[in-house]
């Protein structure tokens, strides 16, 4: 007897638990949500995350509120978002930082995947090589030639050591054999601000930061880094096309939760985001900005993360940038 109410008891606590993350599922949200930025104002990760938040709110039922956290290539807001309580308010939206860090830092605060949920990879985003109008070079040839005629001269602004833009552009002088000077700013507005205004002379940037500095004539488009050219910028040729076979870096941008967020409101967040980017107007504005909109499942954003940290890891050896 003694057993069968024990099995019983057993049994109903169960279903109670079950019921507990049904009704989590549902109720879920139920206040504000906070979407941590670990970015100044005005970057690419920034632009991402503004264009896919009231399409997010509207269907959630809440509002989601950005947050930006900027400072020490991504960790601090990361940081931030890995010890926030795993209950699905805080969200956490990261560049192609969140996997390079790993290889370029030696003692992060967090683990890159143990201490997160994957939710999914809302955009890919390729990089471009930006010079300032003042640089009397028009083509990836032309730009190398310059650089190679006045060694230790040629500035370049990155939003800070480590960054993609930064592999990328250290890839190319180690493949140009190029001595540039490299000049570091605390995010990509920053950096871009500053080329803007003729203070450096070139940037690798991602496209959604430069497109329209680029079509409003601050700016001058070299060359793309994607695998292929973008419709934001279609007479720009692919690094292949100029003559650097095997180059091709983009950024993956994609959103995380805590580590341990349960799966239904996961899925309840991956719902929203990928309802989002299907929507025309959400779709089209970052597809003119240079974004490919991707919405893949947590279990395909998880995989894509742990094979990018191995990627950019052979990156930033080959590139010569060690950890520090």
């Amino acid at each position: 007897m003694f057993n069968n109410i024990y099995l019983r008891s057993l049994c109903g606590a169960a279903l109670g638990i079950v019921g507990t993350g049904g009704a989590l599922a549902q109720s879920y949200p139920t206040k504000v949500i906070r979407m941590v930025v670990p970015f100044a104002p005005g970057g690419n990760t920034d632009i991402i995350a503004r264009f896919i938040v009231p399409k997010m709110s509207e269907d959630l039922g809440q509002q989601v509120i950005i947050d930006n956290r900027g400072g020490a290539s991504s960790t601090i807001g990361t940081d931030i978002a890995s010890k926030a309580p795993p209950d699905g308010y805080t969200l956490l939206m990261v560049s192609t930082a969140h996997v390079i860090n790993p290889a370029v830092i030696k003692k992060l605060p967090y683990d890159s995947v143990r201490d997160f949920t994957p939710i999914t990879l809302v955009a890919d985003v390729p990089n471009a090589l930006v010079v300032h109008p003042s640089v009397p070079a028009r083509t990836l040839k032309e730009l190398i030639a310059l650089a190679r005629s006045r060694p230790n001269e040629m500035l370049y602004a990155t939003p800070g050591r480590g960054t993609s833009t930064h592999l990328a552009i250290e890839m190319l002088a180690s493949r140009a054999q190029l001595k540039l000077v490299h000049v570091p700013y605390k995010g990509v507005g920053p950096a871009t601000v500053d080329t803007v205004a003729g203070h450096v002379h070139m940037q690798f940037s991602g496209m959604p930061s430069a497109i329209q500095f680029v079509r409003d004539g601050r700016l001058r488009m070299v060359v793309q880094s994607g695998a292929k050219r973008s419709p934001a910028a279609p007479d720009v040729p692919v690094m292949a096309e100029a003559g650097m076979a095997d180059f091709v870096v983009s950024s993956g941008f994609g959103m995380l939760a805590p580590g341990h967020t349960p799966r239904t409101i996961v899925d309840r967040v991956n719902a929203s985001v990928r309802k989002s980017l299907a929507h025309p107007d959400v779709n089209k504005g970052l597809s003119s900005q240079g974004a490919d909109p991707v919405g893949n499942s947590p279990d395909e954003y998880g995989q894509y993360n742990r094979a990018e940290i191995a990627r950019w890891a052979k990156v930033a050896r080959d590139a010569g940038v060690l950890a520090d």
